[in-house]
């Protein structure tokens, strides 16, 4: 897998590209994520016609190391992860287009995708894959925190790392203040930034009392990398903050329009309702990853993309 150095990997330059007119797929994967390719080299292994079509925006590529996928005692790089699912899936014949996926509709019992360059698939299933995005800070370099592990956006997977060191945390409400809580196992001294007080009614804000986490109320004018390995962050108040690690819980941006489109039901938080075999409220529409309801982590994501490929490949034995 070729990569520009900026977060967005391309696909394999062996990849076939999918001519304009082509049979009816037995399913479009839409993304190339882990979810997206561990679909793929479970259709492919079932003998299933399918395509993966994705922008080469996966966030996973971001990742400098993961440490609890499992399989990998010393942990495995983003970019390296999604290289080997990607030559796995090519050992079985796997296709890919390098795309966006504008529309898609449902109609006569199959599924119509237009991409960006005007081309159209037609597929009797469809697994989103299109995962979500991280709410970024108000940081210049943001790409480069992440690789170097200085910014993070997810203390299920790495609050280990931040054993023993100064953390901050930037996120308001609930949702920032049970990430802080989450984190205050592991940081030897943990900052909560909020633009606004927590709510005294908030069950986490006495807990954050208790762990004596200090929480500030304040504006952020800017965050930096320093020169010392770690992150400035500049208040307005004119005074300036140093941290080993800043843990970002500003929310995500799930990618949930095509399967909206599609009139799939959502929750709250824009990710994807699921049964018991990955499948939507739209039969035939799949989803798998960070999109689905679920804990959004890479092993989830496989998980997922191996219930819901299974099940595909029994739905497509049952219509014609």
């Amino acid at each position: 897998m070729a990569e520009n150095f900026t977060g967005r990997q391309t696909m394999p330059d062996a990849a076939p590209h999918i001519p304009t007119m082509f049979p009816v797929l037995d399913c479009l994967i839409i993304g190339a994520g882990p979810a997206g390719l561990t679909a793929a080299i479970y259709l492919n292994r079932f003998r299933r016609r399918c395509v993966v079509v994705d922008a080469g925006r996966s966030r996973v590529a971001l990742i400098p190391t993961s440490h609890n996928y499992p399989g990998f005692p010393d942990g495995i790089h983003g970019e390296e992860l999604l290289a080997r699912l990607y030559r796995q899936a090519s050992n079985y014949d796997g296709k890919f287009i390098q795309d966006t996926v504008v529309a898609i509709e449902h109609e006569e019992g199959q599924f119509a995708a237009t991409l960006e360059s005007g081309q159209r698939i037609r597929s009797r299933t469809v697994l989103i894959a299109t995962g979500a995005a991280d709410v970024t800070p108000p940081f210049p370099s943001v790409n480069s925190a992440v690789k170097k592990g200085l910014l993070r956006y997810c203390p299920i997977c790495d609050g280990y790392e931040s054993i023993g060191k100064r953390v901050a945390v930037l996120g308001g409400g609930a949702h920032g203040a049970s990430e802080a809580l989450f984190i205050s196992d592991y940081a030897a001294h943990l900052t909560l930034f909020c633009k606004r007080a927590l709510d005294d009614g908030l069950k986490e804000t006495a807990e954050l009392r208790n762990r004596r986490v200090e929480v500030v109320i304040t504006e952020i004018d800017s965050i930096r990398e320093s020169e010392k390995p770690g992150i400035q962050i500049f208040l307005r108040t004119g005074e300036v903050r140093q941290f080993d690690v800043l843990y970002s819980a500003l929310g995500l941006r799930t990618n949930s329009d095509l399967a909206k489109q599609l009139g799939a039901h959502c929750d709250e938080t824009g990710q994807v309702c699921i049964d018991e075999h990955m499948q939507t409220s739209v039969t035939g529409l799949f989803a798998s990853g960070d999109v689905a309801v679920g804990l959004n982590q890479i092993s989830v994501a496989a998980g997922q993309s191996a219930i819901a490929s299974t099940a595909i490949h029994n739905y497509l034995k049952t219509i014609p």
